[in-house]
């Protein structure tokens, strides 16, 4: 590992210029403070935790509700917290913008406030940081996202594959048939993963099924309005599988507007089990994400990277939570 004396050789500056620089000394200008900063990260620096001092990770949020009980981050970072508090760690939560990704690359952030490693969450493909990840030298757990042959990089989720096998076979134990396939837009790795194994799925279970059979829109309104009639109408499905719960919701109250009756006409399935599928009418069938053990998971994950252990892919098994949004296939007359 470089050392201050390294990167004070490199930049021509005292070793106590640098060390100043690292620690936020207000008698460095930002324009050397951020020249010592990458070089830094450049040269493999890491900086040393002293016994005594408080060891530091971060949450790294965005697109994501967090702070309210119910939200779906909250239970995230709640589990991830409860974990990493007593084992000695202060947690912070930093709602990332894409203004201080374009700033900062990630190795610069964690190194320039003295985090040893990171949770992050509701990151797209797009994100400039989830394009630096490949590369980073700084532990990283990401949730619903996936970072291959980097070793200071691992991922947790639940099981998708297994969630759509549960729910699919429960459609199919019913005698649905056709089953449709609503999601939110494929920029995010989790989107695209849940489509692969609802078609995977369906071809498993010798049930026919193509991109035909499947509809995707950033916009919840979008998706239900323009790819469930279609669904309905033109692929005559009984059933239909959502990619979240609140895409499943919506196309509950539009199957209702439409005239068709739930579950009698049309059977819905979401997935995650946010708290308002217990209340929507009739309550929702889906998959249950369990966002307490995914964050105490995410912390396990993020110590094993800390500790050499290069755990790749950490996955919990899916739960499917039967209410009354599905039921059997109407007979046809």
């Amino acid at each position: 590992m470089a050392t201050l004396q390294d990167i004070a050789d490199k930049l021509g500056i005292s070793k106590g210029t640098v060390s100043k620089a690292l620690n936020g000394a207000p008698d460095i200008s930002e324009s050397l403070q951020k020249t010592v900063i990458d070089t830094a990260v450049e040269m493999g620096y890491r900086k040393i935790q002293r016994s005594g001092k408080s060891r530091r990770l971060c949450v790294l949020i965005q697109r994501m509700e967090y702070q309210a009980p119910g939200a779906f981050g909250y239970d995230l970072i709640l589990g991830f917290r409860q974990m990493a508090e007593p084992a000695g760690y202060t947690v912070d939560v930093i709602p990332v913008t894409e203004g201080l990704q374009h700033s900062l690359s990630y190795d610069s952030f964690m190194l320039q406030y003295n985090y040893l490693g990171a949770f992050v969450l509701g990151f797209s493909l797009e994100d400039p940081w989830m394009k630096e990840f490949p590369s980073s030298h700084t532990p990283a757990v990401l949730y619903d996202n996936y970072v291959s042959a980097n070793p200071c990089m691992a991922a947790i989720g639940i099981d998708n594959r297994e969630g759509m096998e549960l729910a699919v076979s429960h459609l199919k134990s019913l005698g649905h048939r056709k089953i449709g396939y609503l999601s939110h837009a494929l920029d995010s790795h989790i989107m695209q993963v849940r489509l692969d194994a609802f078609l995977k799925t369906m071809k498993q279970q010798e049930l026919s099924a193509d991109l035909s059979d499947t509809g995707s829109s950033h916009y919840t309104s979008c998706c239900v309005e323009k790819h469930l009639p279609r669904l309905l109408s033109e692929k005559q499905a009984t059933a239909i599988i959502c990619s979240h719960d609140l895409i499943a919701s919506a196309a509950l109250v539009q199957c209702q507007q439409m005239g068709y009756r739930v579950p009698e006409d049309i059977s819905i399935i979401g997935f995650d089990d946010l708290p308002i599928c217990a209340y929507t009418s009739p309550p929702l069938t889906t998959v249950r994400q369990d966002r307490l053990q995914l964050g105490k998971s995410g912390y396990y994950a993020l110590e094993s990277l800390r500790n050499q252990v290069p755990i790749g892919t950490l996955l919990l098994h899916a739960e499917l939570i039967v209410r009354n949004s599905t039921g059997p296939v109407k007979p046809v007359r």
